[in-house]
Order: structure tokens, then sequence, then C-alpha cells
């Protein structure tokens, strides 16, 4: 041979072997049924002549399954009919120690000498060597490698170790195929022991493993096959997330709550198998029953305290509510004067949180404005943080850009005037309050989106009335150079909503359409029945187009949500022209035909939608301007 290490474990492997994946390390688990069969010519190796070198080691990796370790070796055979490999099987210790075989080992009077070594993979490493003075090279046949029931003797051992020695047990030659190997090298010329045992940390270091079993891939390529059956000892862990490191690489999850099976890939979990939810129906959860009518509200988290619902309320007193879900239901929590509310909007600013609400009336002292309330962690509850001048605000929204923090009032009128400004202010952390930063013209607004896209922010406005019509344009702003400048006009009719979405990478926009109506232009059959449309961004174009109509009942709001890979919208529509008790509809993506109605949901005087979901479910909850009941209904999934 040449003096190099031999991998003789590559040489076998492609035929009856099985890779099987034990503590995040893997070997091969041989073939029981074709011991035989995984042999090869003895002149791939012993290129030079047929004969053992004088001095040779054999170094063998391998961990034991469920069963007494084994340990598997090859033996050299001579010129011959059996000129091939044959399994020769020896034994591992009961305990760590030096040991000598005294057998003949193919024709080598005087057997051969070994270690066993600890090894990181919690198998064992087993080196054999022959040495000079032990015998010559022999051209013999190789028959097994013998346990017998024999007491070795002890040798000194060679690092400073105190091992001590160790004898087979009588079982120790069972089939090596009921193990698994890692490495099987035979080093000629040398002792491999200053190569592979090092006495700093005890461990073993892998002299030659074959390629296919330094990495296996989780996954394989696109259009890739294992070259080898791949297995684990692995075992599912069920429960709350575990970590994954390289220790648990190839270690399974069953997330019960997703109903997903997740594989460690040894950063991070990957998801292998997981069940989809699909919406099946829709059922009455809670009737809510609230202070008076509700024009808007909000649902949120407080973490460490719990989920919220704000309804923002008509009538004072008593005002506006909050609600915590306790139990499975909102139960009331906290009472806040306001007047008229229209919206609640909840936000944080580092650790601080927030609620403001939208006041449309004025005070019982006749003056006209908003409240920022903040939560008081001592109190448990929220409490006045900073009023607001306002004219008939109708809704908040809260954003950041580049760090900064900013609040959007949407002002409706002042007196009869619909055409006024409404206000951008920005936080100021050095006085802890919100200024003025910008204005913006508006027409009875109704609403403010905001979103980004890739680097760029936007600030979308429903203009509602202009004192004549309501077929008027609302516009979308972009942050350019510290501001917001005008980006695109898109005509609506009353519109009283925006919704920004996306669906795989593509970005919407739904406006919902209140009614229309023109001083100069004769009545509609009805002012009610319009179509509300939903427009995509088209990048090339660099604006959004309209990508479908769907004819709604003077809609107010709209909502998208998710459940298993399917989309939603699901819009608020108010009245008909006759009557306020009128279906809101759940529509669908359908893909190529967009969206398409799947559930009609009987509402009264529909105002606003909100999706929230807890451990139990995914729920909907929806505020009646019409009467002092908003419903949760939840979402019934297969």
């Amino acid at each position: 041979t040449d003096l190099r290490p031999l991998d003789i474990l590559s040489e076998v492997a492609p035929a009856g072997v099985r890779v099987f994946q034990a503590q995040g390390l893997r070997g091969f688990q041989l073939a029981a049924s074709r011991p035989r069969a995984l042999g090869f010519p003895a002149s791939r190796l012993f290129i030079h002549c047929d004969r053992f070198p004088e001095e040779f080691s054999i170094i063998v990796t391998l961990r034991a399954l469920g069963i007494p370790a084994q340990v598997s070796a090859g033996g050299g055979a001579g010129r011959g009919a059996a000129r091939g490999w044959q399994p020769l099987s020896a034994c591992p210790p009961r305990r760590k120690g030096v040991f000598t075989v005294g057998a003949p080992w193919c024709g080598v009077p005087g057997g051969a000498r070994g270690w066993l070594w600890g090894d990181p993979w919690s198998p064992h490493t087993l080196l054999c060597w022959q040495g000079l003075g032990h015998g010559t090279g022999s051209r013999g046949s190789c028959g097994s490698f013998p346990c017998g029931g024999r007491t070795p003797r002890c040798e000194s051992p060679a690092v400073p170790i105190p091992w001590s020695c160790w004898t087979c047990p009588p079982s120790c030659c069972s089939h090596f195929s009921q193990g698994l190997l890692r490495q099987l090298v035979l080093l000629p010329g040398a002792d491999a022991t200053p190569q592979i045992c090092t006495t700093m940390n005890f461990k073993v270091a892998a002299l030659s493993v074959p390629t296919v079993l330094q990495d296996v891939p989780v996954k394989p390529a696109s259009n890739e096959v294992l070259k080898y059956p791949y297995e684990t000892d692995t075992k599912v862990t069920l429960g709350s997330r575990p970590r994954c490191t390289k220790q648990e690489k190839a270690q399974f999850w069953f997330n019960a709550s997703r109903r997903g099976l997740y594989l460690c890939n040894g950063s991070t979990w990957v998801s292998i198998l997981e069940v989809k939810h699909r919406l099946d129906y829709v059922e009455e959860y809670q009737n809510l029953v609230t202070n008076s009518e509700t024009m808007g509200v909000e649902v949120f988290t407080i973490p460490e305290v719990g989920l919220f619902a704000a309804t923002a309320n008509r009538i004072t007193p008593p005002g506006s509510a909050i609600y915590k879900w306790t139990d499975g239901k909102f139960v009331p929590y906290q009472n806040i004067p306001t007047y008229q509310a229209q919206s609640w909007k909840y936000f944080t600013i580092g650790k601080k949180i927030f609620l403001a609400v939208a006041n449309f009336e004025q005070s019982e002292r006749g003056q006209e404005f908003s409240v920022i309330y903040k939560w008081s962690h001592r109190k448990a509850k929220f409490i006045t943080y900073q009023r607001i001048t306002t004219h008939s605000a109708r809704d908040w929204e809260a954003f950041v850009i580049e760090g900064e923090a900013f609040l959007a009032v949407v002002n409706h009128r002042e007196g009869n005037n619909h055409n006024i400004d409404s206000v951008i202010y920005r936080w100021n952390p050095r006085t802890g309050l919100f200024e003025t930063n910008q204005t913006i013209p508006t027409s009875g607004a109704y609403d403010w989106e905001f979103f980004t896209i890739g680097p760029y922010s936007f600030l979308a406005v429903a203009n509602t009335f202009n004192g004549t019509s309501t077929k008027i344009y609302s516009h979308i702003y972009i942050w350019l150079s510290g501001s917001f400048q005008l980006f695109q006009s898109i005509l609506t009719f009353g519109a009283a909503d925006w919704e920004v979405f996306r669906i795989g990478d593509r970005v919407f926009l739904a406006v919902a359409n209140s009614h229309s109506y023109d001083s100069g232009m004769p009545a509609p059959s009805n002012f009610y029945a319009i179509n509300s449309s939903i427009y995509e961004l088209n990048i090339t174009a660099q604006m959004f187009v309209k990508f479908q109509d769907l004819l709604t009942y003077s809609a107010l709001d709209w909502e998208f949500f998710s459940v298993g890979d399917d989309s939603f919208l699901v819009v608020a529509n108010s009245f008909d022209g006759f009557t306020f008790s009128v279906n809101s509809i759940i529509y669908r993506w359908q893909g190529y035909e967009g969206f398409v109605a799947a559930h009609h949901l009987p509402t009264v005087g529909c105002r606003d939608w909100e999706v929230f979901h807890t451990a139990e479910g995914s729920y909907l909850l929806y505020s009646s301007a019409r009467e002092p009941l908003s419903k949760v209904l939840k979402l019934k999934t297969t």
C-alpha cells in the first residue's frame, strides 16, 4: 500500500448500506442479510504486494443502537479464492481501557493491541495496531477476529490516564450489522494513536470519514435524490418550541397548536409538514353589549397583561369602554369619557403604551379635542396623557418613519366646512409630547392608512365629501425629504376606508365607497348600492391600477385576514338604501378570479371589523352603529 490512511468504509459504502443519524452525527448501517456482498478486491489497497505492512493500525468508530455495543473491523486477505475484505468482529469494553487480543490475527503471532477511546458522538472508537516486534507481515488467510472468553492482559497505557483493564462480554460477537459505522480506516506503516487520540481533551479525531457521512442535507435540492437511504434515531418533541442547535440537528418537533411537524437544521426549525387550516364556516360566538352604538373598535394586546377591545361609543355619558378577554369572552374593564367617539388607535413608543380616541363632538364646556391616553402599569388602566385640538375627528393613524414616531388625525369638518386641514404630529422625545409636523388639505375625510413598500413610506387619505359631492379624489402621499408629498390621486365615492394588504409579493389597496351623491347631478336610483374597488400596485407604472370592483352597500370598512394559505377580505356593509339589516360579506381570494363571495354574515348597521387570534382560535369582531350590540364571530376551520 501507499503509506496513507486507507478509507475501507468508502470502498464498501455504495452497496447494501443505509445512512442513519444518531445524536447529530451520521453513520452507515450495513445490511445484515448480505454481509458477504460488502466486499471489494484487496488489490485496490494492496497495490504493491499482497502482504500486510510490518506496522499498521486499524481505526473503527461506531455506535450501538440500543444493543450491546459492537465494533466492526476489516481484515486483509492474502492470495487465493477469498481475495477480498471479510468482516471481522471485535468487541468494545465494558469500561474504557487498554487491551490486547491474544489470538492470531491474519497469521500474526502475538495478536494485535488496541485502545478503546471515548468520542463526542458517544459511540466508541477502537484503535488496534500491529507494531514492530510483534511479528512480520503475512499472506495467510484471515478468519474472524475472535472474542473468545479470554481475559486479556493489561498493558501500560500510552497516555497517563488511570484506565482499568476490561474483559469481553460473551455476547460481544453479535453480528456487526446491528451497529453504526462512522469510520473504518487502515493506516499502514504507523501507530495511529498520536494522530487520532488527543490527551488534552480526551477526544478522538476523525482520520477519514466518508463524504456522505459528513453532511447529509436536511432537504434535497430540487430534483435531487439522496444517494443513500437516510434515517435517524430521533424522537419527536412535543410541547412548546424547543431549542434548535447543532446538538438537536435532525430532531423533530411537533407543534400541536398549528398541527405542524418541524425539523431542526442545526439553527432553525424548518417546516416539514404543516396542516393548513381552511375556513369552513363562521358562527356567532358572543353578543357584546356596549354602552351605546359603536362607531369603531380596536383590538390590541398589552404584553404580560392580556387581550383588550376598545369600543368607540356614540353617547356621553357613559362614554366609551375597554373590554378584556377573560375566560374566552370580552368582559368590561374600564370606562373612559368620550364625545361621540369615532375610533381608537393603539400604539407604542419604546416601552410606553398609548391609546388615542378620535372625538367627533365638543365636550360639555364647548371644547373640541381628542385625547391620547397612556397605560399606567401601577394602576393597570389608561390615564389621560395629552389633549390635542381636533375638528370632528374621525380617525387616528400611528406610524414610524426612520425611527421617528408620528400620529396623524383625520379632521372631518369644522362647522359646515368640510374642506379643512388634517394634521400629522411628530413625537418630541425631549418633551414627551406630540407636536405639529405637517398639515394636509382634506375634504370630509374619514380615514388615514399608512403602509410601506420597500424603503418607501406612504399615507393614503379617504376623502368623503367636499360640500357638494362625494365623487371626489382621495389621495396617496409618499414620504420624501422629510414630508409627505402627493404620489397619486384616485377617484372615489364617499370613501370611508382604505385597507392595504399583501398576497405573496403583490400589494393591494382596497377602498370602501359609502355612497354616491352630487348636488349638481340627477339622483341615482340608489345612492348606496355602489362598487368599492381594489387596486394593485404596478411596479413598472409606479402607480396603483384598478384590479377589481365589488358591489357593496354603503361600505364603511374593509378588513383583510388569512386562514392557513387562504386570504380573505370582509366588508362592512351598513345600509342598502332601505334597511340597516344587510349582509356583510367575506370574500375569498381565488387567484386569477380575484376575490369571490364566500360567506354572507347578517349585520345591523355594520361600521367596523377587527380580526384577532387567541390560543383557542381566530375571531372577527364587528361594531354596530345602529344598536348597542356588537358581535364576536368565531372562524371555524377544518
